[in-house]
């Protein structure tokens, strides 16, 4: 967002012709996306290169950096006359015993857009049928090839396990909650149970507040079992929130709005969950107390509680997913008015862009409070599924008895 608005100044002054060239789909997804690079700030040209790892047809391996795949050239606009930079897609060739062996490339025109390909040896007539079955279904994509500088090459999609954006932000979160827990911890060591002060008490009163409040009070003397994943995952979860706020490097990776990430954080539940399932719970799913009818013959209601344990994983996937993409998404849309405005003249600029500074400023936060939120929901289901599956039945009724008895006047 802020590189947007520093760059007001310049987008009013866009002709009514630069109006269409603002494709608000595709800036959006470029922003929530992964890639092979880091943004630099105030640049979308320049990025820092990762390490792009693939294997190739023939099974070998290969690395190099992600600054290899795009060269930078300085172009001129005939109209203004103006220098700028843009960046220019390359083709990466790797040698074998001297000579070039492989050739890798960022792929634009394919089925795997945006994503590294590895380029084939191409006969003409292959060339020639490809662009043929592009012209006869009147689009560039074809499947099995990648267009690139005006020619068709056959393409094979590589195993990819490169350090993206993503990969690296997920790192540096790791590395950042590994940070903060094991300072708490090192400062309980020397100061023994002397209050914190500053960040350290703020991170102690978090860790108080969703063990006491949240794991305890519904797990009881199972609590210390499963509070150590409980709080990573609070952590964790809460730590990619607020670094996706960031617009500056280490932060803009947008993790929890990447269903892959979530879904993973889901299936641990899901996996912690009916790994310790009790014999009581797998008797609800497979034999709960409902009359006869419901469960024999036909399995109704058995089948209802097999769906039902992969129905609690997956909403705890999409519910984190759908609110954070959400955030992002709106002060994404909001920042790119600006731009949309911008062609129809400085004062509709600037009125759209205090508009959108006032609304990004107050979604932002917003969604800093919902990354609070999010965590916390997030923490507070994954106890709860663990608590009904280690739940025991005899605990049921002990409670029960409890209430009785508190509720039986004494003599």
């Amino acid at each position: 967002m802020l590189v947007s608005i520093l760059a007001i100044p310049f987008s009013a002054k866009a002709s009514e012709e630069e109006k269409g060239k603002v494709d608000v789909k595709e800036n959006i997804f470029h922003h929530l996306g992964d890639g092979y690079g880091w943004e630099v700030p105030f640049s979308h040209t320049y990025r820092i290169p990762l390490p792009v790892i693939v294997r190739a047809e023939d099974g070998s391996w290969h690395c190099f950096s992600s600054g290899r795949l795009i060269k930078h050239d300085e172009e001129i606009d005939p109209e203004s006359s103006k220098t700028h930079v843009v960046s220019v897609p390359q083709i990466v060739t790797i040698d074998k015993d001297g000579k070039p062996a492989y050739q890798f490339v960022l792929a634009h025109t394919s089925k795997h857009k945006n994503k590294v390909v590895q380029l084939l040896p191409t006969s003409q007539s292959e060339e020639e049928e490809a662009m043929k079955i592009a012209s006869s279904q009147n689009d560039e994509i074809v499947d099995g090839f990648v267009k690139f500088d005006g020619k068709y090459y056959k393409e094979y999609k590589p195993f990819d396990i490169s350090i993206t954006k993503n990969v690296l932000a997920l790192f540096i979160a790791a590395a950042l909650v590994t940070w903060m827990v094991m300072g708490l911890v090192r400062y309980y060591a020397r100061k023994g149970f002397k209050a914190p002060r500053k960040g350290m008490g703020f991170l102690e009163l978090c860790v108080d507040f969703v063990y006491t409040g949240v794991i305890k009070s519904t797990l009881g003397d199972k609590a210390p079992r499963f509070a150590p994943y409980l709080l990573t995952a609070f952590f964790f979860i809460l730590t990619m929130n607020l670094l996706g706020l960031i617009v500056i490097f280490p932060g803009g990776a947008n993790l929890t709005g990447n269903i892959a990430i979530t879904l993973v954080l889901a299936v641990m539940t899901f996996v912690i969950t009916n790994i310790h399932g009790n014999k009581h719970y797998w008797k609800e799913i497979f034999w709960p107390d409902v009359p006869l009818l419901l469960k024999f013959p036909i399995p109704i209601m058995q089948v209802i509680e097999v769906f039902g344990i992969f129905t609690k994983p997956a909403a705890l996937c999409v519910r984190l997913f759908a609110n954070m993409m959400g955030g992002h998404m709106i002060v994404i849309t909001l920042t790119l008015l600006i731009f949309i405005f911008a062609a129809y003249g400085a004062a509709v600029a600037g009125v759209s862009a205090v508009v959108s500074l006032i609304f990004s400023i107050f979604m932002l936060a917003l969604d800093t409070l919902v990354s609070f939120i999010q965590a916390y929901v997030f923490t507070l289901l994954s106890t709860i599924f663990i608590s009904m599956a280690v739940h025991e039945e005899h605990d049921a009724h002990h409670e029960a008895h409890e209430v009785e008895a508190a509720a039986t006047p004494k003599a």
